[in-house]
């Protein structure tokens, strides 16, 4: 079984099922509420995975873990419900990602990551949102991240792309090169 394939046809299923109802960005929010709570509590993917845990209470981790005390949609309801038929909750973090990708696809959505080492203004983050939306002539979402390792200065992930502009980048390099030309003089 590859798991690229099976996961991306559920999430066109999902994708397809939302759009008919009309509910696809709700779905999509729940979906990345999902997707950030399986990934930041591996706990949580084990309990999952775990054949002592019944169906019912993998069905209220999934809808807790989506949306928090309130209910999700229907069309995440059902989709779980059919995902647990089928036997493919260990596919669920999958699924969950090829459904963010195909949204954002459809969307016009880029995504970027911004890393710095001291945490930026909403005003700085917002400038920013604002000049790769205009570059990428997208809508962007942005996420950033405090990193006090790179010791200054900026990286910033668009899509595939990096620019890395830290200071631990920039010392690495000048460090790099004194060592290149000590071996060239021994």
């Amino acid at each position: 079984m590859d798991i690229g394939i099976v996961s991306t046809r559920y999430a066109k299923a999902l994708l397809g099922y939302a759009q008919g109802a009309g509910k696809e960005d709700i779905v999509y929010e729940e979906l990345k509420n999902l997707t950030h709570n399986l990934e930041s509590h591996p706990e949580l993917r084990e309990a999952l995975q775990n054949p002592v845990v019944s169906d019912e209470e993998k069905f209220t981790l999934i809808c807790t873990a989506s949306t928090g005390n309130s209910l999700p949609s229907e069309e995440l309801r059902r989709f779980i419900a059919l995902i647990q038929k089928n036997k493919r909750d260990d596919l669920l973090t999958f699924i969950c990602h090829s459904y963010l990708s195909l949204y954002r696809n459809s969307k016009h959505i880029g995504v970027a990551k911004l890393i710095t080492a001291v945490p930026v203004s909403r005003a700085v983050e917002e400038r920013i949102r604002q000049s790769a939306s205009s570059l990428l002539h997208a809508r962007m979402e942005v996420a950033t991240e405090v990193d006090p390792s790179i010791e200054g200065g900026f990286i910033f992930d668009i899509n595939d792309y990096r620019l890395d502009a830290s200071i631990a980048t920039q010392l690495k390099r000048v460090k790099q090169q004194f060592i290149d030309k000590n071996r060239r003089i021994v």
